[in-house]
């Protein structure tokens, strides 16, 4: 298929999914009551999240197309009354500065994966590997409340999501050659590259954001 098409649709779809999640929050955050019922219900809202993208990333290949716009979409929403949190703890100037940062970054990734002719496929094992290792220890670290830790393993983090996401990019320039119908891939490509980019983003307002007073 045409490669040009089936990148329009992905980066269309993860920019939707952003502007979801980014608005979402943002609501949320200037809502008391919903504020409320967010914090009260996190654990599930995380279970769902984490079983929205499980359910995408194995089965959008099966789903019809309106269904896993549907449940993109869904996910996008869910991840954004997560993010409610961040415009009660980070300065609005601060979010706004890292999102135009994150997306400088990404765009850098997402050309040299775009460009380059290095296979990164044979690396991506040890990237994801090092990322789970990073989640663990993460896990782990809230508990023990080292916050040196916490600065080492979110740097690691972002740097592996670097990688990932040229990986990403290069995988759909690959799968465009692969397939004839691009709703097949569209959908978890664009779940791919909206992940890589909330990550950038969640680990850089982390290292660099600006709290309220």
């Amino acid at each position: 298929m045409e490669e040009k098409k089936l990148f329009s649709g992905v980066f269309t779809w993860m920019f939707v999914g952003l502007l979801i999640t980014f608005f979402t929050g943002f609501y949320v955050s200037n809502n008391i009551n919903m504020i409320y019922n967010v914090f009260n219900n996190m654990w599930l809202i995380i279970v769902i999240e984490f079983a929205l993208v499980l359910v995408l990333s194995f089965f959008s290949h099966k789903m019809n197309y309106l269904t896993s716009i549907i449940l993109f979409m869904l996910y996008a929403l869910v991840t954004g009354l997560t993010f409610s949190s961040i415009f009660i703890v980070y300065q609005m100037s601060s979010i706004i500065s890292i999102f135009l940062v994150s997306a400088l970054i990404f765009g850098l990734f997402a050309f040299l994966g775009y460009k380059t002719n290095i296979n990164l496929a044979k690396y991506s094992t040890i990237m994801y590997m090092i990322l789970l290792g990073g989640i663990i220890v993460t896990i782990i670290n809230l508990f023990l409340g080292n916050a040196m830790v916490d600065i080492i393993i979110s740097w690691i983090i972002l740097i592996v999501f670097f990688g990932i996401t040229a990986y990403d990019i290069q995988k759909i320039k690959t799968v465009a050659y692969q397939i004839e119908d691009p709703k097949k891939v569209t959908i978890i490509c664009a779940l791919d590259l909206y992940l890589d980019y909330i990550n950038i983003f969640l680990k850089l307002i982390s290292l660099f954001g600006k709290s309220r007073d």
